[in-house]
């Protein structure tokens, strides 16, 4: 860790700095700055907010000023999405102190990293790219994951992928490797509900079948978003996985099906392209939020009974 780095994490490791109320049971939307006047200016929205780590690596400026304001009144999602866990070299250490940095010093409720690769060398690619699921692989995502959650010194939330190809290596289906990643290094997961909607179509399996099959009870956050409809050579359905357009209905009756099970996880709602206004955004954390209340009601009401 550089000079910079250790006292940038030092000033920020004494007493917290930040509230830390619950985001148990909340929806909650990815944070933009063309968003940041309506945010502070309207009314406390009711949930959380996300922000990618990498926006946010460097020592000061707008990009901080802003979430310091955001962070003031509202808990906030951190997620990384350069880490390349399942790269086969080593972790990058200035990448990972820089990281362990933003941890400490804006105490997020929720730390979230993907399964995937985006490095190769020295080249470093901006996509998330699949892994074969064989026994090698999953060490070498262990090892990194053991490495990154030493550092930041707590567990990390592990986002399922949206794919697009498969290897004839893999040994062992996705949520078999999932199950198996939780056990060896006692990570959690977040589950991507639109990326196994994408999946399960490109791939032509069940949704609602992998859903059944994944370890819910590991899993700390859920992600919703929009999708981009395509065909692929053969004419056949491909979606990619855009984050740029409402969530589709079959991905929110694959979220109502999860939320029965588990009602109080937080969700959060995507958007990283075609920014809508402010109050669209809103909407879709709101439709997320009348399932999430329906299913804690319902939940109550069980236990009660």
């Amino acid at each position: 860790m550089t000079t910079e780095l250790t006292a940038i994490a030092d000033r920020t490791s004494s007493a917290p700095r930040f509230p830390a109320p619950s985001v148990a049971g909340l929806a909650g939307t990815s944070c933009k700055p063309q968003h940041l006047q309506a945010i502070l200016a309207g009314p406390k929205p009711r949930g959380f907010f996300e922000v990618h780590a990498e926006n946010y690596m460097g020592a000061g400026g707008p990009p901080h000023r802003a979430l310091e304001a955001i962070r003031r009144d509202h808990s906030i999602s951190l997620h990384g999405v350069c880490m390349s866990i399942g790269a086969p070299q080593p972790l990058d250490r200035a990448h990972l102190a820089r990281f362990r940095a933003l941890v400490q010093r804006y105490e997020p409720a929720l730390v979230s990293e993907h399964l995937a690769w985006s490095t190769h060398g020295n080249t470093f690619f901006n996509d998330l790219l699949p892994l074969p699921y064989t026994e090698a692989t999953l060490a070498t995502v262990c090892d990194h994951l053991d490495e990154a959650q030493e550092a930041i010194g707590r567990p990390l939330l592990l986002e399922n992928p949206s794919t697009y190809v498969l290897y004839r290596e893999s040994s062992m289906s996705e949520t078999d490797f999932i199950r198996a990643v939780v056990r060896r290094a006692g990570c959690g997961l977040l589950l991507d509900v639109n990326n196994v909607y994408v999946s399960a179509t490109n791939h032509g399996f069940s949704a609602a079948q992998y859903l059944a099959d994944f370890p819910l009870e590991a899993v700390g956050e859920i992600h919703l978003a929009g999708h981009a409809e395509q065909t692929d050579d053969e004419d056949g359905p491909l979606l990619i996985d855009s984050h740029d357009r409402p969530v589709a209905d079959a991905v929110w009756a694959l979220f109502e099906s999860v939320v029965v099970r588990a009602p109080a996880i937080p969700t959060l709602i995507e958007w990283d392209g075609e920014i809508p206004e402010w109050s669209r955004l809103q909407a879709e954390a709101a439709a997320a939020q009348s399932i999430l209340d329906r299913a804690g009601l319902d939940a109550r009401r069980s236990h009660a009974a």
